[in-house]
């Protein structure tokens, strides 16, 4: 009887080798003050920044969702990692955390490198753009844990906050305006809605053509990430919520102290036409619980910085802040 090999087994760990030779030069280019060391040790490393008072480390995870399923079944690999990092420094910035480096984990029922690359070289874009290292991650190939083609991802961001800079919640009072900064499509929330009404209600394709451009792409549109605008903007925002699952009504309240509630002029919004399309099958109140609605981040700003805000970004008013039990409302 002949010896059976880990590669007859479903695991190749040539091919994994070959994998970390092409993402070497997408991880240097992530690069940034504070990296300590490349890739290939057992751990990656990061030098504390000077500055802080009291620093204090955050770290969020998170992943792409069913997203993956269109990315895999489209072919298109090399936006999903985009996804992935900015569904995690979105969040470190909401409490006031400037990222410092990102570590992915993906896992697979077989690697293909090619695949496994354009990933990570969305996962590296995604870095540069929130200006943050990618110091390492995890390649892990499960044969008989997923089908043949998939693979899922999962990130995790860290970084760094001024501990006095914290809690938002107390900085918000009556009469704050709300400003909404647009998304760039359905970021990373509601895609098995979305899947459900597209593909199965209206048997739709992805080549099938939607305001110009083919319906793939405008559901593969990457989430945008927030992070330069936070830096530009952040000595005049009282606080700030990434509008993920649960939509504006859920993730609004989470910065808010108990006795204010947020008013959101629904037809202030303004509406994506993916969820127009979307929403002509589904219950208004039900989008605006799955899905972001073309508001990818709402920053809570003094009536005295309102105009700094509208002139350093594209962010427009759809509401305010008043006296009541912690909730957002639409009216």
């Amino acid at each position: 009887m002949s010896p059976i090999s880990y590669k007859d087994a479903g695991v190749d760990i040539d091919a994994g080798n070959r994998f970390v030779e092409n993402i070497k030069p997408l991880v240097k280019s992530t690069s940034i003050p504070g990296v300590l060391g490349g890739i290939g040790s057992f751990a990656g490393a990061f030098e504390l920044p000077q500055g802080y008072q009291e620093p204090v480390m955050l770290a969020a995870t998170d992943g792409v969702g069913t997203k993956l399923k269109l990315a895999i079944d489209s072919g298109i690999h090399d936006t999903v990692g985009i996804d992935l990092v900015a569904m995690c420094v979105n969040d470190l910035i909401c409490n006031f955390g400037t990222p410092s480096f990102f570590l992915d984990y993906y896992a697979t029922a077989r690697l293909e490198v090619d695949v496994a690359t354009a990933v990570v070289a969305g996962i590296a874009e995604g870095c540069r753009q929130s200006e943050c290292a990618l110091i390492g991650g995890e390649t892990a190939e499960m044969p008989g844990m997923y089908a043949h083609d998939d693979y899922d991802l999962a990130g995790f961001a860290v970084g760094i906050a001024e501990k006095s800079e914290l809690d938002r919640t107390t900085r918000v009072h009556a009469g704050d305006i709300l400003i909404a900064l647009p998304s760039s499509g359905i970021h990373s929330n509601g895609f098995s809605l979305a899947r459900k009404v597209l593909f199965d209600k209206l048997n739709m394709n992805f080549d099938d053509d939607f305001n110009g451009k083919a319906l793939i792409e405008t559901l593969l549109t990457p989430t945008r990430i927030y992070v330069k605008t936070f830096k530009a903007l952040k000595h005049n925002i009282q606080a700030l919520a990434h509008i993920t699952g649960g939509g504006i009504v859920e993730n609004l309240p989470r910065v808010l102290p108990d006795t204010m509630r947020a008013v959101i002029h629904e037809k202030k919004i303004r509406t994506l036409p993916i969820f127009e399309l979307i929403g002509e099958h589904v219950k208004r109140s039900e989008m605006f619980r799955a899905f972001n609605m073309g508001v990818g981040m709402v920053l809570v700003v003094t009536p005295e910085n309102v105009h700094n805000v509208l002139a350093e970004s594209d962010g427009y008013i759809i509401g305010h802040i008043e006296a009541g039990a912690r909730e957002a409302v639409m009216v």
